[in-house]
């Protein structure tokens, strides 16, 4: 059974209560409050016929964790997140029905803003899935979620345990697996992108793991021409699936 999770922040739950892909339980909120924004957050809720429990600041801060509340958290359960046969499975039928894919693999990113960067960059470019490995990276929880502004609610998440297994079979489905290194000769704008793909991107600081790397159709960079070698991850997330985007359309 899917478990309940929390998510907090004023523009994160706005974001869940106009969409349906997440099963809102109970919103905490706070009491007595002169924000109209909140107001207007519990209005909704109301008129979806959600529970309300009001909570005080300190009651919210023990929901939340570090995360700050804004004076509202949700408690939702949404689908559990995919391990590698659904996420075979969502390849499989996009792909059946000549669906152009569009993959974002993050190999090991460890801030919880960076993932929650990426996932509201990968929902508005339209990806069909962020992949991470299970274990040495980030995964969901309240910070992600509202970082992400109702991302990872929507888009399909995938942990799975060998990031260089899945890698192996997204080629032999004919998935181009393409990765980002400060390094690489070709430029991200040399490179075609119509195809169906998947952009590997490395972790903070270290970036791709060499094994990982080495398993890449095509090593790109983007051009950096001021003082700075390179860009945040979730930044260079953003210009690669948009250039992605930019090639299609």
């Amino acid at each position: 059974m899917s478990k309940a999770r929390y998510v907090t922040g004023l523009r994160a739950v706005e974001q869940l209560l106009t969409q349906r892909s997440a099963e809102i339980l109970k919103i905490y909120a706070e009491y007595q409050t002169a924000n109209p924004r909140l107001e207007a957050v519990i209005a909704l809720a109301n008129d979806r016929g959600i529970e309300i429990q009001s909570a005080n600041r300190a009651r919210l801060q023990q929901i939340s964790g570090e995360t700050r509340h804004q004076g509202v958290v949700a408690e939702i359960r949404r689908s559990q997140t995919m391990d590698e046969a659904a996420l075979r499975n969502l390849v499989e039928k996009a792909l059946t029905g000549d669906k152009t894919l569009l993959l974002l693999v993050l190999d090991g990113v460890q801030d919880p803003h960076n993932l929650g960067a990426c996932l509201r960059t990968a929902d508005a470019a339209g990806a069909d899935a962020v992949i991470v490995p299970r274990h040495g990276a980030a995964g969901l929880g309240p910070t992600v979620s509202k970082v992400a502004a109702g991302a990872a609610e929507s888009v399909p998440f995938a942990a799975v345990a060998n990031i260089g297994r899945v890698l192996t079979w997204l080629q032999e489905y004919g998935v181009s697996v393409i990765g980002t290194s400060d390094a690489a000769g070709k430029s991200l704008y040399e490179c075609d992108l119509t195809p169906s793909l998947a952009f590997l991107m490395g972790r903070e600081e270290t970036g791709l793991r060499k094994q990982i790397e080495e398993r890449c159709d095509h090593l790109v960079s983007l051009p950096m021409q001021g003082a700075v070698s390179s860009l945040n991850v979730s930044v260079a997330t953003g210009i690669c699936l948009y250039e992605a985007v930019r090639q299609r359309r």
